[in-house]
């Protein structure tokens, strides 16, 4: 592993330190029984951006100036939904495109239910009641691959673990976040349609707004895919509680499956038997 110092910008770096401000309590004293390194994870997808361009927006460079930049770190595929379903299912199972598909396969919620742990898939502006079409205003199901795995979607409990971004503060504030948090803001604040300075002005009002470095061990941030460049490279940077090597860089190759891998090590989930099998785990 290779670290480098990263130089955060002056202008944004008080903010940040207020951001990553003193750990919260533990929220659920059972999780920490089964974690080897942390106890809980929150990972924010954002859309279709060059590693380059991610890097030298000043609220996303501060972002990792704070914790871990892997600065070569790839995404499976083009378009968006592939890497979705890649990312929570150890492979894209033979879809190519973003068109509206349901899959029965294992996938990541099923391995942390398996060992009595939670998780819980946050999408802005959900329109609720395990809808399955393609869009509702700025919500697009391409980006929320729990309601296309058939385990999920004909089981209303399940189901019901899809909820309105909104609710992540509710929960922070109750103590009941759970073990793996996946956040998907909607097709603007992601900068699918508006670009990656626009998701870096939302991601910095989001972590200041929501205490997220402060209740989770793990806070990451990642690219579904960058602007079709070969690699696709794409910016991604961890900070919380967890995370000790603030300010540094990891050159490890890692990849979407790197993220299966380290919750799978972490929390003795075993694994979905696909590309996740062989991928790098990333460390604190």
């Amino acid at each position: 592993m290779i670290f480098s110092k990263i130089l955060a910008l002056p202008v944004v770096a008080a903010f940040f330190s207020a951001v990553c401000a003193a750990p919260a309590a533990e929220a659920d004293g059972t999780l920490s029984s089964r974690a080897t390194t942390f106890s809980n994870m929150l990972l924010i997808i954002l859309e279709n951006t060059d590693f380059s361009a991610a890097i030298a927006d000043p609220n996303l460079k501060a972002f990792a100036s704070t914790g871990v930049l892997f600065n070569n770190w790839l995404a499976f595929g083009h378009p968006s939904q592939p890497n979705y379903i890649a990312m929570t299912s150890g492979s894209a199972n033979g879809i190519t495109s973003d068109t509206t598909t349901t899959i029965n396969v294992q996938n990541i919620a099923d391995l942390l239910e398996a060992k009595g742990l939670t998780w819980k898939s946050y999408q802005e502006n959900w329109p609720g009641n395990c809808f399955t079409g393609t869009s509702s205003g700025t919500y697009f199901r391409k980006h929320n691959p729990f309601i296309s795995y058939t385990d999920i979607q004909t089981n209303p409990t399940r189901c019901a673990k899809i909820v309105d971004a909104s609710q992540l503060a509710t929960d922070i504030s109750q103590g009941t976040t759970p073990t793996f948090a996946w956040y998907t803001p909607n097709i603007d604040n992601d900068g699918h349609d508006t670009g990656v300075t626009f998701a870096g002005n939302w991601l910095k009002g989001f972590l200041a707004s929501t205490p997220v470095t402060s209740h989770f061990d793990v806070v990451m941030v990642t690219f579904d895919e960058n602007g079709g460049s070969t690699p696709n490279k794409v910016y991604t940077a961890i900070a919380g509680r967890a995370v000790t090597n603030a300010g540094t860089t990891d050159s490890t190759a890692l990849n979407h499956f790197s993220l299966l891998k380290t919750l799978e090590n972490n929390f003795g989930l075993g694994n979905l038997g696909k590309s996740d099998v062989s991928a790098t785990p990333f460390s604190l």
